[in-house]
């Protein structure tokens, strides 16, 4: 399993900087094919939060020149960018954990060498895989539930709705899963020359 460090120059400026605010970027990803695969992945999750963000801005907009310019109201305007909403923060919340970006209150990272990093990193996403894994059973039950109930004004089955929940709960854990195996793999590999370990606790 390689988890080599990518090289600064191989990093765009605006990921540097990102890292620079960020002490556990410093903690190698996976390489090779599976960080590939996992590369492909984040993207792909980007890129329908991305689309369900677009959504989300149309149909704003499509209701307030509804509102302007239309003798009617359109309805379903309001429905369908609540459940676009949901889907963005369904889909964007594995890659948040990937990427560090959730809210967090760092005390004390920096004063932690790299293999300490690893570490704790590795602790925060066994903790939080932990919950969705145990979560995950009640968001199915509760999608299940949808399937005799309908939206107000698209008439769309609950259960897409509901299944959001699914959806983040295994997001979650997808991600939680591999930053657990790429903070172990960064705490027990060995030293390599070349390697900085940053400072430790004075």
């Amino acid at each position: 399993m390689d988890i080599s460090p990518q090289r600064s120059e191989d990093v765009p400026d605006g990921e540097q900087v990102m890292a620079s605010l960020d002490a556990l970027s410093a903690v190698p990803r996976l390489q090779g094919p599976l960080g590939r695969v996992i590369g492909w992945v984040d993207r792909l999750f980007v890129l329908l939060a991305n689309l369900a963000l677009v959504g989300i801005a149309v149909t704003v907009l499509l209701q307030i020149s509804g509102r302007l310019f239309l003798p009617f109201t359109l309805s379903w305007t309001e429905e369908l960018s609540r459940y676009l909403f949901i889907y963005m923060v369904a889909l964007a919340a594995g890659v948040a954990i990937r990427r560090h970006r959730h809210v967090n209150v760092e005390l004390f990272h920096h004063r932690l060498g790299l293999r300490t990093r690893a570490a704790y990193q590795a602790l925060i996403c066994l903790l939080v895989g932990g919950f969705a894994l145990m979560a995950l059973p009640a968001a199915w039950q509760f999608a299940q539930n949808g399937a005799w109930q309908t939206s107000p004004t698209l008439r769309v089955p609950m259960l897409y709705i509901f299944f959001s929940t699914v959806l983040l709960f295994g997001l979650v854990l997808f991600y939680s899963a591999v930053g657990l195996v790429e903070g172990l793999a960064a705490a027990w590999r060995p030293p390599v020359d070349g390697d900085r370990e940053e400072a430790s606790w004075k």
